[in-house]
């Protein structure tokens, strides 16, 4: 049998060394980082939400960030022992808990959020906007979310309290973010001298990574796309339903409020997973505005992508523990 032409010859042993050489230049070209979906609840007040939260977080592995205010761990006859810069005793914007056996409730689903996994985080007290407070203004208030939550058992006269509540209260609770977003320039400066970790007070032009200032990690809810005009509005359910009503309560008898909702955030999510991947972050409330429309729309976003397997749906602590603690093993597996 006659001889390959050399031309070919060439050819085949240029092949041969490619192949033994391994996977290609493109090949080695590392896997996108999972991309990462930040869940947090405003106020906390409702018990029954608590319970459809954690439903939720069980059946797509998520983990969320309650910012909870501590007037929803007064009763009555104990809301007088809270008073907010500026204001007289006993006054809060949101109201305080409905009686002592919802206090009670409502410590239970603290919690049990707790031991699943989920990030317990200050939305300070009264719901006041602290934008002008000076910082020690800001301490009293920071001071006043940390001792009625380790104390509210004793404070409403409760039973039960479990072995390592105290220590929760006062060594677990890490981040903040100030009610109506109004932080104002003295808010970091008293954050860092209660040992907070991050604030999640910010609103920013779009997805973006958090950055570190003054000792603490700042995040931002971006604005995304909203709507048949593509307007931007803050990824938060409270500024969907000033856009969608105006603020006021309507049905949501067809369904449009969801699904513009729904929309808005899957388009959101595929920007970022089809592109670099910056953590995309969604706020709610213990609120069901306009019918619920927008926690049904977070559930079936929720069930969608928190559930596959380069998703993390984690809160913003396990966020900070991994960025502090890269290889650590404190975080457990979220998602799919």
């Amino acid at each position: 049998m006659s001889a390959l032409p050399r031309s070919i010859a060439s050819a085949l042993a240029l092949i041969s060394t490619a192949l033994s050489a391994g996977p290609s230049t493109a090949e080695k070209i590392p896997a996108k980082p999972h991309q990462v979906v930040i869940i947090s609840f405003d106020n906390s007040n409702p018990v029954e939400l608590w319970q459809r939260s954690r439903t939720l977080a069980a059946t797509t592995g998520a983990r969320f960030t309650y910012f909870l205010s501590c007037v929803f761990l007064l009763s009555p006859e104990a809301k007088g022992i809270y008073q907010a810069p500026g204001q007289k005793g006993g006054r809060s914007n949101v109201g305080f808990a409905l009686s002592k056996d919802d206090v009670k409730a409502r410590l239970q689903q603290i919690w049990l959020a707790r031991s699943e996994g989920h990030d317990i985080a200050s939305h300070a007290c009264g719901h006041f906007d602290g934008g002008k407070w000076t910082a020690s203004e800001w301490s009293r208030e920071l001071l006043s979310a940390s001792t009625i939550l380790r104390d509210a058992w004793r404070i409403n006269g409760l039973d039960g309290e479990p072995r390592g509540w105290r220590h929760f209260a006062e060594h677990e609770i890490s981040g903040f973010r100030a009610p109506y977003l109004s932080a104002g320039r003295h808010l970091d400066e008293a954050l860092a001298q209660a040992g907070y970790r991050y604030d999640a007070s910010g609103v920013s032009r779009g997805p973006a990574a958090p950055v570190e200032h003054d000792g603490l990690l700042g995040f931002a809810l971006p604005q995304i796309p909203e709507g048949p005009a593509g307007r931007k509005v803050i990824a938060m359910d409270y500024n969907l339903f000033v856009r969608h009503s105006g603020g006021f309560e309507r049905t949501d008898s067809n369904g449009a409020f969801e699904q513009r909702t729904l929309a808005a955030f899957d388009a959101a999510f595929d920007r970022e997973y089809r592109g670099d991947r910056t953590p995309l972050q969604f706020g709610f409330h213990f609120t069901l505005m306009n019918d619920g429309a927008y926690w049904r729309a977070l559930e079936r976003f929720a069930r969608d992508v928190c559930t596959r397997p380069d998703v993390d749906c984690i809160s913003y602590a396990d966020f900070v523990a991994r960025r502090e603690k890269p290889d650590s093993t404190v975080v457990g597996d979220v998602g799919g």
